[in-house]
């Protein structure tokens, strides 16, 4: 589906722009929707300290502090460590006001869910968006989107502790547009300011677009998204490199950094960053297919031993008679089949890093024996007779939790301690769903390139099907589904929810099943995401709302208060699963309150 937007104002201090139309009724077409929709879903509740947009939780800040807080961060940390947080933080919004938008109007046009964005940018006090050009089809994976910001809160602030400079500073903004946008599109958009009120100019004008449709100006600007580098294609170059803090590129697939924005990513990267200096040894815990060798890579190769051998050893694959031997290596004769000596990975691994991946699996006897490596340095061929000193950093990984392996008596406890120096955490997939755009993205293109395909990006039921899935397998699961997605698709197309899910995949979704043929279908095989259901009383209460705070009247749109207020009490009793005092917090009154309008308006029985 498509949507078009365009502006055919001159606005002050703002260059001029080529406007595309496809009628006049387009080109005269430049308002929003009413923000009733929006403001509706806005409460503020005095009896629990809560305000909240949708289900979102918000806080209402003051603008110095805000600029307090910023002024700080720059001083601090520097101008780009403080515009990195920044711009994630806005980015994170983006995001969860995408998920909103989606809720909102899902029986509005793309062109109307679109524009929540800028809207929420003006309810929630961040400025005024307008609108210059904005163009996007989300199955073809194309967007184009230009908009003037005017009042913005970070250009106030900013200008208020320092003068006009020769950068742009609407930081969070910026990273708002990009994550709503991403969001919504399901492929990464970079939005950048090319005018700001804190360069002298009397707006700000931002321009988003897809990162391939960008030259290779924009790598300073994803480095602030991805501080420890993310895969991406540049506009003159099909293969996908890696933009690192080093500025290095590398187009081998084991040289891709992990990829991701929610604060689970973060934290992670975080103590990744702090360890690799070090020559700690490191224990990645977390379920199968979260990426612990990947962080782990990164990790050696941003530490002293870059330039050395990265060694990676699955335990859980190697038989237990011949663990130790490929571990530690084996001199001629030291078991049957041994005809010759061999170095073990800790020898191949000097000077460099040894990753031991699901170390859970080792038996006693290597336990032992790998005990003594990491606590002597040293280590000793089987059948050998003397020992040898090793440099190697250890990184270790388990999906097992490996103190009550411990308890156990499945593993040894003086080793466990032996690891367990700097433990990091990888969240599932499921706790990080902010990741899932851009790592949808950044496998969309590895696969392109390594299947010599050409698909545009994903239909919005694509998104919403991916988005809606747990992903027990986490980003193994979720690579092997894009994959298969670019195998089954129409090159030049985007690609479709039943080109994604055939495995039996099961979801939690009110509008899909799957199908007779094990394919992700919508329950009505017509639905489009856009078209509009039937009428029910939500949309007359919607209008009749509307038109009252518009000062109108229609009497088709008319209804009783009694009707609508019965008709909120039920929504938020059923969108609470019958939690009373959840409801009660979604319309701003107390339990006893809820419950005794349910019990009036018939909603639950008065025996309750």
């Amino acid at each position: 589906m498509s949507a078009y937007l365009g502006s055919k104002r001159h606005l002050k201090g703002a260059a001029q722009v080529p406007v595309l139309s496809q009628g006049p009724d387009e080109l005269d077409d430049v308002r929003f929707p009413d923000l009733a929709d929006l403001m509706g879903r806005l409460r503020f509740s005095t009896t629990d300290g809560r305000i909240t947009l949708g289900n979102q939780r918000l806080l209402l800040m003051h603008a110095h502090a805000f600029g307090s807080l910023r002024r700080e961060l720059i001083e601090t940390l520097g101008a780009d460590i403080a515009r990195g947080l920044l711009t994630r933080m806005g980015y994170q919004a983006g995001v969860q006001d995408a998920h909103l938008a989606r809720s909102v109007r899902s029986n509005a046009s793309l062109r109307d869910m679109f524009v929540v964005g800028p809207q929420l940018h003006c309810l929630e006090g961040i400025g005024l968006s307008e609108p210059v050009r904005l163009e996007f089809d989300v199955k073809k994976g194309t967007h184009y989107g230009e908009f003037i910001w005017s009042h913005p809160i970070e250009d106030e602030e900013h200008l208020r502790y320092y003068p006009i400079g020769n950068e742009p500073t609407c930081w969070m903004q910026i990273g708002y547009a990009s994550g709503f946008s991403s969001e919504f599109m399901g492929k990464l958009i970079l939005y950048r300011e090319v005018e700001c009120q804190s360069m002298g100019q009397n707006y700000c004008r931002i321009i988003g677009k897809q990162v391939d449709d960008w030259g290779d100006e924009i790598e300073r600007d994803l480095s602030f998204l991805f501080p420890f580098g993310r895969a991406t294609t540049s506009a003159t170059q099909q293969e996908p490199v890696v933009i690192s803090p080093a500025g290095k590129t590398s187009e081998s697939r084991e040289d891709f950094g992990p990829v991701g924005i929610s604060p689970g990513y973060q934290s992670v990267m975080n103590k990744v960053r702090r360890a690799a200096p070090t020559n700690a040894t490191v224990l990645f815990q977390g379920a199968s297919g979260v990426g612990k060798e990947v962080f782990a890579q990164t990790l050696h190769r941003l530490s002293a031993r870059s330039d050395k051998p990265f060694i990676a050893v699955n335990c859980a694959a190697i038989p237990e008679q011949l663990i130790e031997s490929e571990l530690f290596g084996c001199v001629k004769g030291a078991y049957t089949g041994a005809t010759q000596s061999r170095a073990g990975r800790f020898e191949r691994a000097n000077g460099g890093t040894l990753f031991l991946d699901e170390i859970g699996s080792l038996s006693f006897s290597a336990q032992g024996n790998l005990l003594r490596a990491l606590q002597e340095g040293e280590i000793e061929r089987l059948g050998d007779t003397h020992s040898q000193k090793v440099d190697v950093r250890v990184l270790a990984a388990t999906n097992l939790n490996l103190r009550n392996e411990v308890l156990a008596g499945r593993f040894r406890e003086d080793l466990f301690f032996r690891l367990n120096v700097f433990p990091i955490y990888v969240p599932p997939l499921r706790e990080r769903k902010e990741d899932i755009p851009l790592l949808v993205s950044h496998f969309l293109a590895e696969f392109n390139r390594m299947h010599n395909r050409h698909l545009t990006g994903f239909t919005q039921r694509a998104i919403d099907a991916i988005m809606s899935y747990d992903w027990p397998g986490n980003v193994r699961e979720l690579e092997n589904v894009i994959e298969r997605g670019v195998i089954l698709a129409t090159d030049h197309l985007a690609i479709d929810a039943p080109q994604l899910f055939t495995s039996g995949e099961t979801f939690d979704s009110k509008h899909y099943v799957i199908g007779p043929d094990g394919l992700y279908v919508p329950k009505d095989p017509s639905q489009l995401l856009v078209e509009a259901p039937a009428e029910n009383d939500g949309d007359r209460a919607s209008r009749c709302i509307t038109n009252l705070l518009r000062g109108t009247h229609d009497d088709k749109d008319h209804m009783s208060f009694d009707e609508i207020e019965t008709l909120l009490l039920r929504r938020a009793f059923e969108s609470s699963d019958g939690n009373i005092a959840a409801a009660a917090r979604l319309l701003g009154m107390t339990r006893p309150q809820m419950l005794y309008r349910l019990k009036k308006c018939g909603i639950i029985d008065h025996g309750k």
